[in-house]
């Protein structure tokens, strides 16, 4: 209080207009410091005549007036938190079912500070409540009032003044209780998180949209933790591992997908295992096979990455795999086509002239001694001209038959012309290659052929080439077997003939 407003009120007790004062004041101490005092001041009528008597009392209020700024800072401070970080006090006693809400809780809100929520508080807030929480709330809230444990924080959407919903998080407990027990005070926090539900709500979306898309999608999809323990894998994952993503969590990614190679008798290394070792993307594409657990097999392409937080380290791996059984089946069926004879199933002259390069570079390197053998029909021409060409293609194919069950299996066996073969014994020096031409001539010519009710005969004649380091002609090896079997032509049909005969009648054929 200023001097002036003391020297008024000493004025008005001296005059007896007032007869009695009371009033913190601040004095200045004899050693010049301020000093806060209690002033009361009391008039008291004088006896007898006697002038009336004033009565001043000095009280020092300075350790309370220092105690009250202690206060004031300190809730001024803690105000200053609260509405810093959005968040409302509410105080609600019950004995006089009065509710104290802080200024921030009502500015959260759209509530002026002047006006009274009222006596129906309860119902006011449960009408602001958004209908879809309404029920939960009004449950929940009074046993957060009761002080039930797991029940004192709840999240809800609160309707403002205009119109608008913002969410609260409410923080409360009981914190009086009467004699009986029984709850009398409770308090508590509300904070506006809004912003955060708005983040949350979009990452939930988001995530929602990612688990949408990785279902959707046809390739399998199995993600690790930094240990390689499977902890998502989505449907086509599931399907194609034939393990459901619940029995999955938590296992070995290599427990799970299991490789093998094109054989399936080789378990191949994990590719997860491969890019952690590596740290980089690791891809598998090609004689790869995974056995689900329903049993099939199916032929897989796959890559594995590691998935790297910012400072670098590994934290995970994401393996995606695609069934590839129908597309590698078809490349099979068409590098089979490319180098096969449609009609009889056996390799085709470009099949040939490749085994035959490498037979002949086998034998340069290690000296390896095989058979070639060139073998033509005898009399199909007939058989083709009078029964038709699907008589001519139905009897290649039983030729076809014949002349392939003649040899070995590893043996390569080839149509190289309309009635033309030739076949590669891989290892297998003159004496034996001229019994196995003489075993197809002799198949061949006891083939009864029927078509529409008429049988036919053919026969076939074959020449006979040692593959070697070098020809034993400038001919060359096919050269020499295709002379072989022009000899054996003209020398009556029906017969097998070596080419190292024509050069030496004389000698026998046992091999160089």
């Amino acid at each position: 209080m200023d001097r002036l407003d003391v020297h008024l009120h000493l004025d008005q007790l001296l005059r007896g207009e007032i007869r009695s004062w009371r009033s913190e004041c601040r004095l200045r101490h004899a050693d010049h410091s301020p000093l806060w005092v209690m002033a009361v001041a009391t008039t008291l009528s004088g006896e007898g005549g006697q002038d009336d008597v004033l009565i001043l009392q000095l009280t020092n209020i300075e350790l309370q007036k220092k105690a009250e700024e202690a206060l004031a800072y300190s809730e001024a401070r803690w105000n200053s938190a609260l509405e810093s970080a959005r968040q409302g006090v509410w105080d609600y006693d019950l004995r006089r079912d009065r509710m104290f809400y802080s200024r921030m809780w009502r500015a959260l809100r759209g509530i002026g500070d002047d006006e009274d929520v009222g006596a129906d508080h309860d119902a006011q807030w449960l009408d602001r409540i958004h209908p879809e929480d309404r029920d939960r709330i009004a449950l929940i809230s009074k046993k957060q009032g009761q002080g039930e444990d797991g029940h004192d924080t709840l999240q809800y959407r609160e309707r403002t003044r205009d119109g608008r919903y913002i969410w609260i998080l409410s923080r409360g407990k009981p914190i009086e209780w009467d004699a009986e027990g029984n709850v009398v005070r409770a308090v508590g926090t509300d904070t506006d998180i809004t912003h955060l539900k708005t983040i949350e709500q979009a990452l939930a979306a988001e995530k929602e949209r990612l688990r949408v898309t990785l279902e959707s999608i046809a390739d399998g999809m199995i993600s690790t933790d930094a240990q390689g323990n499977v902890d998502f894998m989505n449907e086509a994952a599931e399907h194609l591992t034939g393990l459901s993503a619940t029995a999955a969590q938590g296992r070995k990614v290599e427990d799970v997908f299991r490789l093998f190679s094109d054989a399936g008798a080789v378990l191949l290394d994990c590719p997860v295992k491969a890019c952690f070792e590596e740290g980089r993307p690791v891809r598998v594409e090609d004689d790869a096979v995974l056995f689900g657990r329903d049993g099939i097999r199916r032929d897989i392409r796959c890559t594995a990455a590691p998935v790297l937080a910012d400072n670098g380290r590994i934290v995970g791996a994401v393996l995606v795999f695609q069934d590839v059984t129908h597309s590698r089946a078809l490349q099979r069926q068409l590098a089979h086509n490319a180098s096969h004879d449609p009609l009889t199933g056996l390799g085709n002259r470009a099949y040939f002239e490749d085994t035959l390069d490498t037979t002949i570079a086998a034998s340069r390197d290690t000296g390896r001694l095989s058979s070639l053998i060139y073998v033509d029909l005898d009399h199909f021409k007939p058989v083709n001209d009078t029964a038709g060409h699907a008589a001519g293609d139905a009897l290649l194919k039983q030729v076809a038959q014949t002349i392939r069950e003649s040899c070995r299996a590893h043996d390569a066996v080839a149509r190289i012309g309309g009635d033309e073969f030739a076949i590669i014994l891989d290892g297998c020096p003159a004496p034996a290659g001229k019994l196995v031409a003489e075993k197809i001539v002799r198949a061949i010519a006891a083939l009864d052929f029927a078509w529409a009710g008429k049988h036919y005969r053919i026969g076939a004649s074959a020449g006979l080439a040692l593959i070697s380091q070098q020809p034993a002609s400038p001919l060359g090896f096919m050269a020499e077997a295709d002379a072989a079997c022009y000899a054996a032509k003209g020398a009556g049909r029906g017969r097998a003939m070596a080419f190292a005969d024509m050069l030496n009648p004389a000698a026998q054929v046992e091999g160089r």
